[in-house]
């Protein structure tokens, strides 16, 4: 195995950066740049120094012996001021020692997945929480990180692996009088374990939402003053506004967090009827994207004259307040009148919708969960029909064990880890 190194910290100035080395060789290698035996689990303030005895500089020495470790490798950490030229001249001396090499993105990540000190739900927590903007983010990549989904699997796993014991222990001695029916537990342990993996399952588009962020359009006809509110609500000129009708032809996105939960902001097309090509395009786009949005802000007195579908949570209101006599119900992009009311209303709808995710996250979770639950609803079928068929409801259990286990990460997942670590810095 190679040892390998890479700066674990931002890159840039900073006043400590941090270099991660794990392998064989790490506690050796830090040893020979600060001149002194270093303990296998400790720290130490020592001065490093190059091949030729010139000064480098001081820092903070952390040594970890394997398994206990983040990787279950040795692994050594450098905490040496952050300047770009002390990192760069301590990295150099480090590419030029026997051994080691520089560490591939996400490869010290990867190397704990392999050594068991991570499972592969995990590491995508981890690379959530890197990515985290919002508080709802961070929560829930905690929860993931924590292990969670992985406990909830193992705990899966053990029941189907007693269900389907039961039902082969009638199969080894089907000569013999079994003084039990085992067919009423198999039924609790397996419908029991359905029903988790339905609730999870249908809770990963919310997850999802919240890991990748809602999206909420804007709607209206040309001119309605949807640009401007959007300049409001992201409190900067993100889109280009004017008198003239059909300025904007594409989909302006915005960026927010609204609660502590992310959220993009679409300003599209005003929806009209028009004979000019390119804003035809736009309209379409207009139409398409808000069709798939999560919610709907339609800046209308008429929603049915926009051509989009009204749904029962979307939000109405009526648009350029400021020109109005009576602006109950209205807002301005220009004053800012409603501004307030409508960020708490779209706050308070995705809150709601937010609280009915589960831990499962990702689409990849969703299709193994989905996959598991099939199996187990044939092996419950097959169940009924007697002990003559608890060889084919056993398997079908097991067919559902291996999901749960590429769920997290302990098969059939090899060709998914370049994609998943090629989004980790080096350092990680």
């Amino acid at each position: 195995m190679d040892t390998i190194f890479a700066l674990a910290s931002a890159q840039g100035k900073a006043g400590v950066a941090v270099i991660r080395l794990s392998g064989p060789l790490a506690h050796s290698a830090a040893a020979n740049l600060t001149g002194s035996v270093l303990p296998p689990r400790g720290m130490r303030v020592r001065t490093l120094h190059a091949g030729d005895g010139s000064r480098l500089d001081d820092g903070l020495v952390l040594t970890f012996r394997a398994p206990a470790s983040f990787t279950g490798e040795d692994v050594a950490e450098l905490q040496i001021h952050g300047s770009t030229a002390a990192v760069n001249v301590v990295m150099q001396c480090l590419s030029e020692a026997d051994g080691l090499r520089l560490a591939e993105p996400g490869e010290f990540t990867r190397r704990a997945l392999e050594n068991g000190k991570m499972d592969l739900t995990q590491v995508e927590g981890l690379a959530d929480l890197i990515d985290a903007e919002t508080e709802a983010q961070r929560k829930q990549a905690q929860t993931i990180l924590a292990g969670e989904l992985g406990t909830l699997a193992e705990r899966w796993r053990r029941d189907l692996i007693r269900a389907a014991s039961l039902l082969e222990a009638v199969i080894d001695f089907a000569d013999e009088e079994v003084p039990t029916d085992v067919t009423p537990e198999v039924r609790d342990l397996v419908t029991g374990v359905m029903q988790d993996l339905q609730r999870e399952a249908e809770g990963v588009q919310i997850a999802e939402r919240i890991r990748t962020g809602f999206e909420v359009a804007i709607v209206g006809l040309p001119n309605a003053g949807k640009s401007t509110l959007l300049n409001a609500l992201a409190g900067r000129k993100a889109a280009i506004t004017s008198e003239y009708a059909g300025t904007t032809r594409d989909v302006i996105e915005v960026r927010m967090d609204l609660a502590g939960l992310p959220v993009t902001l679409l300003d599209t097309a005003g929806l009209r009827e028009t004979e000019d090509y390119v804003e035809n395009l736009g309209i379409e786009l207009a139409r398409k994207r808000a069709e798939d949005a999560d919610l709907r802000v339609f800046l209308t007195e008429n929603p049915s004259e926009l051509g989009v579908s009204m749904l029962s949570e979307d939000i109405q209101v009526l648009p350029k307040s400021d020109l109005r006599e009576d602006t109950e119900g209205g807002i301005s992009g220009k004053t800012g009148q409603g501004i307030d009311h409508l960020i708490n209303h779209i706050s308070r709808v995705l809150g709601v919708r937010s609280t009915s995710h589960g831990i499962a996250t990702r689409e990849r979770h969703r299709v193994a969960l989905n996959n598991a639950n099939t199996s187990l609803a044939s092996a419950l079928a097959v169940l009924e029909s007697g002990p003559d068929l608890y060889d084919i409801a056993a398997e079908e259990m097991r067919t559902a064990i291996r999901a749960l286990e590429a769920l997290v990460g302990r098969i059939g997942v090899e060709d998914l880890l370049d994609e998943i670590f090629s989004s980790f810095c080096l350092g990680k």
